[in-house]
């Protein structure tokens, strides 16, 4: 929608995860190199881990993109699986067939696999996404999977990707065998102020922009203080705000254009507001709150906080109703936006129509 009238040549911050587009900050380096270790090792475990939105995904699907011809590779997102499961996910996701098989035929089928693999020169990687959903006894089955072997060498490697609730999980003491097993392990921190501007026009540039001056100093600033520097979280207001651009006709976005946007995005995905008694997100640089009584995360970040009784139900219907208001600013932006595009299109028809009347009286 915003990309022709700013230049571009693709959507520079879409949410699914594209090696194109990857940057290497100072610890999405170290996290790269870190996979590019193991598979030069061709053995052992590597455990990357960060929270919701700073690119691990993007990190391995950089990795697979570039990954040599003599390895197969295999990727899966983990919902909690039990050993029989994930033994059954990981074989399909090798095409070995798993139909109306017990597990005991499903492991004869994959080691076969993984053999006939060695003797064509090429070996097998596992990527398992998301690994902090694994119950302690499937990261075992993972394990022992690693333990089909010819000539002391793992016919199959897993790198495991996960938020930081992994890191505790590995920690527990009955896991000293699959820790033994770890070559490397790096975290992901979110970006810092100077990395989120040159994230974002680093992807910008990727994008094909060629107006260096499209966002003022200030702009970037007030981006990474709403952000934390997530990269996610990067991507989602950085769409709106070019729409936002866009729809107003913005040749300059400066910090009065990302306070608007800001607002209705925190709008939005419900982000606490002042005066409320909720407790609001945290600056960037500044401590988690602890909170008693907090429902889950939903995407972008964002809680919802409400005080329950004992048996779970909510005291008052306040909430219920915020909640509805926020939903209705949120339609009444949405059907804003949606004027403002048909306006613009009705004059840009109209200026192809004066330009069409002009030409066609020329000739």
């Amino acid at each position: 929608m915003y990309e022709n009238y700013y230049g571009l040549t693709s959507k520079p911050f879409q949410l699914t995860p594209d090696p194109s587009f990857f940057f290497a900050s100072k610890w999405h380096k170290r996290a790269m190199s870190y996979l590019q270790y193991g598979l030069s090792q061709a053995e052992g475990f590597i455990v990357i881990t960060g929270d919701i939105g700073t690119g691990k995904t993007t990190i391995a699907n950089s990795l697979l993109n570039n990954i040599e011809d003599d390895i197969v590779a295999a990727q899966i997102v983990t919902p909690k699986l039990s050993p029989d499961e994930l033994v059954k996910m990981v074989a399909s996701k090798f095409e070995v067939d798993t139909l109306n098989k017990t597990k005991a035929d499903i492991l004869k089928d994959l080691e076969k696999y993984l053999f006939d693999l060695h003797g064509l020169g090429k070996r097998a990687l596992l990527i398992v996404d998301e690994a902090q959903n694994l119950p302690l006894e499937t990261i075992e089955e993972l394990r022992m999977l690693s333990n089909f072997q010819q000539q002391g060498k793992p016919l199959l490697q897993s790198f495991l990707l996960g938020q930081e609730e992994l890191q505790p999980i590995l920690r527990a003491p009955n896991m000293e065998q699959f820790r033994q097993r770890i070559v490397a392990s790096c975290h992901l921190a979110p970006l810092t102020a100077p990395e989120c501007r040159e994230y974002i026009e680093y992807r910008l540039k990727q994008a094909g922009l060629q107006n260096e001056n499209l966002f003022v100093d200030g702009a970037f600033d007030k981006i990474y203080q709403f952000t934390n520097g997530v990269p996610r979280r990067i991507n989602t207001l950085m769409d709106r705000i070019l729409l936002y651009g866009f729809l107003e006709e913005l040749t300059v976005l400066d910090e009065s254009s990302v306070d608007t946007v800001t607002a209705e995005v925190s709008d939005e995905m419900f982000r606490p507001e002042e005066g409320t008694g909720e407790t609001p997100l945290p600056a960037a640089g500044q401590p988690q709150p602890e909170s008693k009584s907090q429902a889950p995360q939903i995407s972008g970040g964002a809680e919802i906080m409400s005080e329950l009784t004992p048996d779970g139900r909510v005291k008052d219907v306040q909430y219920y109703k915020t909640m509805l208001n926020e939903l209705t600013d949120a339609l009444d932006n949405a059907i804003s936006h949606k004027i403002k595009l048909t306006r613009y299109i009705d004059n840009l028809l109209k200026k192809k129509y004066k330009t069409y009347v002009r030409l066609k009286s020329d000739d």
